[in-house]
């Protein structure tokens, strides 16, 4: 008897045999070849790095043509090929090269183990704003977001103009897709990144790895914040009536309520041109009035006055007098009168001694 789960479960370490030329010792039928352009930016990149594909290609027996004028790669099948996916992988590096993934990186497509996805992204967002605005949420601050996902799913990420390129095993390639769809349906990569981590902590345990994990798994709910705008003229609905609503006056039945019907070609001339001159005046005024506004000038603040000093402490009147009195007879720098007598009297004792 054995467990169902780990019939489910691949060993760890588990490598399916590479294909060689013993599977398949009388080699393919039938030439296949595959084609693809390439914009003009890479045309010196691929001029450079070409003989490195054609070396890299011929080790699979694929041979590989760089056509400059017209633009174009071309991967072709040759007598000695014994691999039939060589030349799917083939098409697949010369796809990725024109996308802008670098050669190092896109020869990786040639091992058994490795995949490729290209996301067309361009026709997923109506606004051209709103969707670099997704885009370069995509990539993050200085391709923080990018290299996270890159870790998490062990993939290459190539984000160039409408499509993105990612390289790696295949449950990485799923985890890309989903991710990258997601960011263009306005859902941050950040939600998904999280749970990705999570997934991965749980894979490291040998007793999750067979179980459901939707109870680990954090559930982002959407919020919409922003307000329906209102449009400026609403429409409001009348009360239903039965009842048609009256025939609008015509100019003739205007004319007969306010008698003017009635008068004469000169006298309804001589009424329009005074009606005109009334507006004119009325227009002359307003426009007087608002001339006269700058010459208004703006109110005062009211002054506030001050509160009295308080008179709890009694005044001495008498003594603020009497000292008035003593400084008007000290003249400006003059000695005080009792020192002056004094001095006298000295003057008076020296004079007589002598």
């Amino acid at each position: 008897t054995v467990d169902e789960s780990e019939l489910l479960t691949v060993p760890d370490g588990w490598k399916e045999p590479a294909f060689t030329r013993e599977d398949n010792p009388r080699g393919l039928l039938e030439e296949s070849s595959f084609a693809t352009l390439f914009p003009k930016y890479r045309e010196a990149y691929l001029k450079e790095c070409w003989p490195l594909v054609q070396k890299a290609l011929s080790e699979h027996f694929v041979n590989a043509t760089l056509d400059l004028i017209e633009g174009s790669m071309t991967v072709t099948t040759t007598k000695k090929t014994f691999d039939p996916y060589a030349i799917i992988r083939a098409r697949d590096l010369i796809k990725l090269l024109a996308r802008s993934v670098p050669f190092e990186q896109a020869v990786r497509i040639l091992q058994d183990d490795v995949a490729c996805d290209i996301i067309k992204i361009g026709s997923l967002v109506r606004k051209r704003e709103s969707f670099i605005k997704r885009r370069g949420r995509l990539l993050g601050p200085k391709g923080s977001t990018l290299k996270a996902l890159e870790l998490l799913t062990n993939c290459y990420i190539m984000v160039q103009g409408n499509t993105v390129s990612a390289l790696g095993p295949f449950s990485g390639l799923k985890e890309v897709r989903k991710v990258v769809l997601d960011t263009m349906k306005n859902i941050h990569p950040i939600y998904n990144i999280k749970t990705l981590m999570i997934k991965r902590e749980l894979a490291k345990d040998p007793e999750l790895r067979s179980q459901n994990w939707e109870r680990f798994l954090p559930k982002f709910k959407r919020k919409n914040l922003k307000k329906r705008k209102e449009p400026k003229k609403k429409n409001i609905k009348k009360e239903y009536t039965p009842f048609p609503p009256p025939q609008p006056e015509s100019q003739i039945d205007k004319e007969l309520a306010s008698g003017e019907y009635f008068l004469k070609e000169s006298q309804r001339k001589r009424k329009r041109l005074e009606e005109i001159k009334a507006k004119q005046a009325d227009a002359i005024k307003r426009r007087q009035e608002e001339r006269n506004k700058a010459f208004i000038p703006p109110k005062e603040k009211p002054i506030v006055k001050t509160k009295k000093a308080s008179t709890e402490k009694k005044i001495d009147i008498e003594a603020i007098k009497e000292k008035v009195k003593n400084a008007k007879k000290k003249k400006l720098g003059a000695l005080p009168v009792e020192e002056v007598k004094l001095k006298i009297a000295a003057d008076e004792k020296k004079k007589k001694k002598k």
